[in-house]
């Protein structure tokens, strides 16, 4: 917090701001901010230059530190993915670290005094890769069901314009609480949750009889994965391409899941097999379902140990990929035409060979549900590692995807071959 500006115009929205050139300061100039790290200096009527490279520094966290020094404004420097416009109580400006960067080397070798325009704000459109997944979105993988992809899909939850009780103060910020507004800007899972919500909603009005299974397989074949640059989401905090684990099958399309094509539905024994794996009893599941059938015991869980990677899910998961490994899954045809071809095509994750039988999916009036299999052959050794994938189906217009998660655990299986193979030999 050492770089310091002075303000020359009252105007909040339109002010020059002047830097007072100390020949004592350091080239490097650009600081952490936070409220321990003040020094005790004034910073009245001037502007700070703070990072976010130390920890979870947050902007919050600089507000704080820059109000506390009774500073004008912040110009706080992060990753360009992490760039989130929070509620603030003294006017931010966000820039990425090339432009923070470039500012911090301007400022150390200027002989003169620069000057800063601070103006109102405005649009700018295509300016930023968009979607991003927000760098606090949960990850995968499931620890409770690693045979099943988690996060199912993304969808729009950060700076949402949402009301906000009038008489509530827009942030919990110790300095905010005699500050009032009808409306704010919210991020979370919360945010993103009801747009999930609507879009569910406007599905169930148009196909009243699909199952909330189908409504969520129309919702994750159908999402995309590709940002407004056509190249892939970004995962936040950072400058790398998402994969399943950031943004499951990828962003919500309403329109396109108004018609999937297909969709994988669940059946009773599928909640069955996933409560049993999660360590329910068949007491408890009896009380979960309804027994359509007292004289048999479908309720009862399988012996030995079962996985879950068989349950008609939308993606396809295997957390331990030793053997070849065969699976199972059944589509619906939902599409307005009854008769339909579709033509797999195969992402295989690397080290991985992947088979789809059959290749083509036939439907007809009086065959509406058609089942294939996937075979995964492990090609590499390795210790535990995620590699990823996809399976795409389409007729033409209708393109079905689903990814392919395997985690390759051949070290132990490959040592065993090679003992094997040195004892014949």
């Amino acid at each position: 917090m050492d770089i310091t500006y002075n303000q020359t115009h009252s105007n909040p929205l339109e002010s020059s701001i002047k830097l007072r050139k100390n020949s004592k300061l350091p080239k490097h100039l650009v600081r952490v901010c936070t409220p321990g790290n003040w020094r005790n200096v004034a910073a009245k009527g001037r502007v700070l230059l703070c990072l976010s490279t130390v920890g979870a520094v947050t902007s919050g966290e600089a507000v704080l530190a820059a109000r506390k020094a009774n500073a004008l404004a912040l110009i706080f420097v992060e990753p360009l993915t992490r760039q989130i416009a929070d509620v603030d109580i003294i006017p931010t400006v966000r820039v990425d670290f090339i432009q923070g960067t470039q500012i911090a080397n301007y400022l150390a070798d200027s002989n003169f005094l620069p000057e800063v325009q601070i103006s109102a704000s405005r649009t700018a459109i295509k300016e930023s890769p968009a979607p991003t997944v927000a760098y606090f979105s949960s990850r995968g993988p499931s620890t409770l069901s690693p045979d099943i992809l988690k996060p199912d899909i993304t969808a729009p939850g950060v700076n949402i314009l949402a009301a906000w009780p009038p008489k509530t103060p827009p942030t919990l910020l110790p300095y905010d609480i005699d500050r009032f507004t009808n409306w704010n800007f919210q991020s979370g899972t919360s945010m993103s949750c009801s747009h999930v919500t609507g879009v569910v909603a406007l599905i169930e009005s148009a196909h009243p009889n699909w199952s909330p299974a189908a409504i969520k397989s129309a919702l994750m074949t159908t999402a995309y994965n590709e940002d407004d640059s056509h190249d892939i989401i970004l995962a936040g905090g950072s400058m790398k391409v998402s994969d399943p684990f950031d943004i499951g099958s990828g962003h919500i399309d309403p329109l396109k899941a108004l018609d999937p094509g297909l969709v994988y539905d669940l059946k009773t024994n599928d909640y069955i097999l996933y409560l049993c794996n999660c360590g329910y009893t068949q007491d408890q599941i009896s009380h979960m379902v309804l027994d359509l059938d007292p004289s048999t015991d479908w309720t009862s869980c399988p012996r030995g140990h079962t996985i879950n990677t068989n349950i008609n899910y939308p993606s396809i998961t295997i957390s331990n990929l030793q053997l070849t490994t065969t699976v199972k899954r059944t589509v619906r045809n939902v599409g307005h035409k009854k008769t339909a071809l579709y033509f797999a095509k195969v992402a295989s994750p690397n080290g991985v060979e992947v088979v789809v039988w059959p290749r083509v999916l036939v439907f007809t009036f009086f065959r509406e549900e058609v089942s294939y299999y996937v075979t995964f052959k492990p090609m590499k050794r390795s210790q535990g590692r995620f590699d990823f994938g996809e399976i795409v189906w389409s007729d033409g217009f209708h393109f079905v995807r689903s990814p392919l998660v395997v985690f390759v655990n051949t070290t132990n299986a490959a040592l065993d071959w090679d003992s094997a193979a040195s004892m014949a030999s």
